[in-house]
Formats: structure tokens, sequence, C-alpha cells
């Protein structure tokens, strides 16, 4: 299988540096036709400069390729639909949106101010959401798109320091699981990617030889399979150093307890085994936790 890019038009945020260069150059080269989307800002959000998105762009067109320069802030819907028409302009369809604009802001929960979470939701959570709603009727109306979102471990699985970051990208997985079943009719995938890189975001964070394996170039095949024409839709891979993981949110098999006075006791009696993770299952909706509780609630009625 050839992952061709071939007549695409793809969109790319956050792509002045980074994983985003590497995700742009790469379906460049694969003949995609990229809006290299940057604010230019420092990792925490501040600033900002169309320069490091036409470096990008120039890179690319050095190359032989084609691409296009843009500034807008992924937090600002009306410059995020502009984005969408620019490239509408240009080339006159949008098949493939990557995700990838993001801040940090790291502190202790308890050190963080309000405004620092709420930045950094908004950037992750609601920029991604402006992004997708803006090119979601053009998906539609081509039947065909390729959505991915950048989750992390951090959200995942967590980590110390990160809960505004952490609750974004678990975030952008529920609005995954959401979207992957409203687009399917009409042939829009929308998958989750977790990365592990060494980025203007983590530089400091690792010792040089993690750093070395850690480049950004190792996720980018995740990246080209997660918004292929034969990609799946409702994935969450995970990438770093050239290894790929899959990640799941599963549900246990539970046990029926019923709803009496002492269910609490029981419950706090029967939770090691219903915590246990033999014959956990992936759920495809929202509806088989359901399913399965009144299933085993009308079992037990028998």
């Amino acid at each position: 299988m050839n992952l061709d890019f071939t007549g695409r038009v793809a969109i790319v945020t956050g792509a002045g540096g980074g994983l985003g260069r590497c995700h742009a150059l790469a379906l460049a080269a694969r003949g995609a036709k990229v809006v290299v989307n940057d604010l230019g800002g420092a990792t925490d959000g501040s600033g900002g400069s169309a320069t490091a998105a036409q470096k990008v762009v120039d890179e690319i067109r050095a190359a032989g390729g084609q691409a296009i320069a843009n500034a807008a802030s992924v937090t600002d819907f009306a410059a995020v639909e502009a984005m969408v028409a620019q490239a509408m302009d240009a080339w006159g369809r949008v098949d493939v949106l990557v995700n990838n604009a993001g801040i940090l802001r790291d502190k202790s929960f308890a050190k963080m101010t309000v405004e620092d979470f709420r930045l950094v939701v908004d950037v992750h959570l609601m920029g991604a959401m402006h992004c997708t709603k803006a090119v979601w009727p053009i998906m539609t109306a081509q039947k065909y798109g390729r959505v991915l979102m950048t989750t992390s471990s951090s959200g995942l699985y967590g980590n110390f320091g990160q809960s505004n970051y952490g609750a974004a990208k678990m975030a952008l997985v529920g609005l995954m699981q959401t979207l992957s079943i409203e687009g399917a009719k009409s042939d829009i995938r929308v998958n989750c990617l977790a990365p592990t890189a060494a980025t203007r975001m983590t530089e400091g964070l690792m010792p040089p030889e993690v750093l070395a394996a850690l480049v950004p170039e190792a996720v980018v095949p995740a990246m080209l399979w997660l918004v292929s024409q034969d990609a799946p839709s409702r994935a969450i891979a995970c990438a770093g150093a050239g290894t790929y993981e899959a990640a799941h949110i599963t549900l246990t098999p539970g046990q029926h307890l019923g709803v009496s006075a002492d269910t609490p006791e029981r419950l706090a009696a029967a939770w090691a085994a219903i915590n246990a993770q033999a014959g956990e299952t992936v759920p495809l909706s929202g509806a088989e936790q359901g399913r399965n509780e009144v299933t085993q609630a009308l079992a037990a009625r028998r």
C-alpha cells in the first residue's frame, strides 16, 4: 500500500516548527497541497508572527511542492474560517485536517491559575473544534475527509503538572469518538494521535540521549497513516522513537449488584473483581455501557 496524497489538500495547524513542520513537509512530499498554519508565538502562546509558517512554505516550495502560509490563531473562529476559505480559494477543496497547534502552561494544580487552565483548554480543545467545525461542511459535501486530533499520554494517562493540558488532550479523544460516528456516512474519518517527540515544547525535560531518539520525524508515519485514504476511523494511535502503539477506552464486564441498603458495602467488597480487566471490551458507542448494565439487570430478574 502506497500512502499517496496527490491531489489532496491538507491543513496543518501549529506547523511552523517541531512536529507540525514535519507533518506539513511529509504531506507535501507525498503530493498534498498544504496550508501551513502557525501563529508564530512562544510555547506558552504569547506573541505571534507569520515568519515561522512562511519558512516552512518556502521549504516545501523549494522541494517542488505547493503550500501557502497562514498565521491565524486557532482560538479565533473567524480567523480559522478565513484560513479555510483561503484553502478553498487556492485549491477548491480540503481533504485533510491535522489539528496540531498547542501551548503549555505547566504547573501543579495547586499553583495553576484559572487563566492558565482556561487558555490551554482554549487552544487545544476549542482550537481543534474551531478548525474541524470550519472544514466539516466542506468534507460532508465532498463525501471525503480525514481529521486528526493530537491527544497526549498526559491526557490518556496523566502527568504531574499538566492538569490543564491533560484535560484538554483527553477531551479531544471524546470529541473524536463522537465525530467519527457522525462523520461515517460522509466518509469523514476521525482519529487521535498521541505523539512522544522532542520539540520546542519538550526540550529541557529529558536527557540528551532520550531526546535524540524522540525525533519528531519518528511520529510522522502514524500521522500519514491516520489521514490517508485507507485510514481507520476512531483510532487512538501512539507513536514515539519509531515505536507505534494503540490505546483504547475499555469497559469491564462488571457485576449486577442491584440497589439496596447494603449495595455500597457490596460494591466495595466486589470492586477488585469489577475492576479486573479480564473480558473487557472496547465499546463502539456510549450506548453500549447502558446496554451492558440493563442486560445484566434484566437477566438478574429472571
